[in-house]
Order: structure tokens, then C-alpha cells, then sequence
């Protein structure tokens, strides 16, 4: 079966990362639109009436317009920012819970979650639900991503300015705690308190570790980090863009740029009898955006979740 697909923005880092991963399909029909009508409305919404499946690759600001003009009944894959606390839409993480999957199944507004919350919350949800801390828990997590995040103008500033940059090293921003992130962090893991995050642009174009160290005081119950360990196991061992690592890596390193070029994610526990460290390493344009919004739509329309993607 051939679907039709719209991707409205279709220049950005996230839809053109959707567009590079339909190569690998044959089953996917690209409605085009010609560049002097891209910012017609009328158009656009033409287009996303003929499609099967419409990715919104907007500003947020611009995803809440077009939105506005669109009937009930129309598939759309949101990956901007605009609508993932909203209600009348279903968070995009088929792993956040045990119905999450049937919800996006069903759904026709599906709202793709950020790069550095979907690290977090896959890392934070199951200590929540499985009663290890508390809901109003102090949290702390750190992000190194790649500066493809930021977009056209900051890949343009680092491949421009490459050598001075990677002199300078990794740079820190959010530097006031308002990254906007931070809802979807907090609302999807049941988080009562926003956690403290400090995300950080690397030098490398793409992939991104999130880790969350964890003092054992802050837990409910005693849990080894074995124990830890199975309790992640029991939630994503089914889970196929999921990886469990207890080991370190032989390099006694994990770099942001491990999972870059991949659409699948792996996640570290480790620790000693007093902290825990927990580690989500994954492409920020793969499972972190585009690989994300195929895993949606895929679900969405019924086919193998991991077509076209391994």
C-alpha cells in the first residue's frame, strides 16, 4: 500500500531528516508544493487534506496557525514544540507507558516529543512508576547534544567558525533554567518539581547523551544498581529502538556521538552503592526528532513500527 505524505517546513533540520529516512521506503508518496506557495495557507492545507500523513516542521508559533485551519480526522505528526503538554494531543513516545502505543494508534494529533526530554523521561518514568523516588523528587540532568540541534544558523555558525568553537569547547545555554524542554520533562515523567537542566551544545554535528546521577538517599526503597537495572529491563527489554547497557564501554567513555547516524537509543546504568548514573545516548535527529516522527507514523497507519528504520 502507497501512502501520500505532506511535510509542511520541509527545509528544516527535522524534515528534511524525515525525508532523508523515506529513501529507505518505497511505499511513501511525497506531495510536493512549489516554493512560491509555501506560506500560502490555503495551499498548505490543500495539501495536507490529500495526504495520509502530515508532519508539521514548523516554529512553534507557526505549527498553532496552521493548525487552526485544519478539520478533525487528519492525521498530523507535530514536531515542533507548540502542543506536547496539550491534552487534545497524544504524546509521541510509544514507550512512555503500557496503552501509549494504542493511544497514537488511534490518534490523529500526535505531537513528537523534544530531543533532550525524550532521554529524560525514558530514563525517569520507570523510577517514578515503579515507587524508587518520589514524584516530587529533586532532580538534575545534564544534555550534550550535537549543534545540529540548534538548526540551520547554528550548524551554518559552527561550520563556519569551526576551529575557534572547538577551541572553545562545549558550550552551556538554557543559562536561566528555561529551556523549553522542561514542560514535557516534567508533565510526562509525573514530576511534581521541575527538574534542574543544563543542556550543552558540543562540537560534534550529531548525537546527544542525557544522564541523570542520582544519590540513593532520594530513594524510596533500597535498590541495587542490578536491581535498578532489571527494573529497566522488565519496561523496554520488548521495546525495539531500545538498548540496555550495565557495562561501561571498553573506553571507559560514553560520548555524546556514539548513536549518531542511528535511529535507535541506548540507555546506561551504572553506579557503586551510593550514586547511580543513568544514560540515554541516541542521535538527536533520530530518535530524538526524525526517526520519532516515523516511528509515529508508522504506528499510526497500522505498519511494522520499525519500518524503514532498521
Amino acid at each position: 500500500m502507497e501512502y501520500s505524505v505532506f511535510i509542511d517546513g520541509a527545509e528544516g533540520t527535522a524534515g528534511l531528516g524525515i525525508h532523508e529516512r523515506f529513501k529507505k521506503r518505497n511505499d511513501i508518496k511525497i506531495i510536493n508544493i512549489h516554493e512560491s506557495q509555501k506560506k500560502d495557507i490555503g495551499e498548505r492545507v490543500k495539501r495536507i487534506k490529500e495526504a495520509d500523513v502530515t508532519f508539521l516542521c514548523l516554529p512553534d508559533n507557526a505549527a498553532k496557525e496552521i493548525v487552526k485551519h485544519l478539520p478533525a480526522g487528519i492525521r498530523i505528526i507535530d514536531t515542533s514544540s507548540a502542543h506536547r503538554t496539550d491534552p487534545e494531543w497524544i504524546y509521541g513516545m510509544p514507550e512512555l507507558c503500557e496503552r501509549q502505543r494504542e493511544l497514537i494508534r488511534k490518534s490523529f494529533r500526535v505531537t513528537n516529543p523534544g530531543c533532550h526530554a525524550t532521554g529524560f523521561i525514558l530514563l525517569i518514568r520507570p523510577l517514578i512508576d515503579n515507587g524508587i523516588i518520589s514524584h516530587s523528587c529533586p532532580l538534575c540532568a545534564i544534555s550534550v547534544t550535537g549543534y545540529s540541534g540548534g538548526g540551520k544558523k547554528m550548524i551554518e555558525h559552527y561550520t563556519e567558525n569551526e576551529k575557534s568553537l572547538v577551541r572553545a569547547g562545549p558550550g552551556q545555554y538554557a543559562l536561566f533554567q528555561d529551556h523549553k524542554h522542561l514542560p514535557e520533562m516534567t508533565v510526562m515523567t509525573g514530576l511534581t518539581k521541575i527538574p534542574a537542566f543544563s543542556p550543552v551544545i558540543g562540537c560534534n554535528h550529531s548525537g546527544m547523551a542525557v544522564s541523570v546521577t542520582l544519590h540513593k538517599s532520594l530513594f524510596l526503597k533500597t535498590v541495587t544498581v542490578s536491581e535498578m537495572t532489571g527494573i529497566y529491563q522488565e519496561r523496554y527489554a520488548a521495546e525495539p529502538l531500545i538498548t540496555l547497557v550495565d557495562k561501561p564501554p571498553e573506553s571507559g567513555y560514553i560520548y555524546a556521538g556514539e548513536m549518531a547516524g542511528k535511529n535507535d537509543l541506548k540507555i546506561y546504568i551504572l553506579g557503586n552503592d551510593e550514586r547511580v548514573l543513568l544514560t540515554a545516548v541516541f542521535d538527536n535527529l533520530g530518535k530524538g526528532a526524525s526517526a520519532a516522527a516515523l516511528q509515529n507514523m508508522n504506528i499510526m497507519l497500522g505498519e511494522e513500527e520499525t519500518k524503514g528504520l532498521l
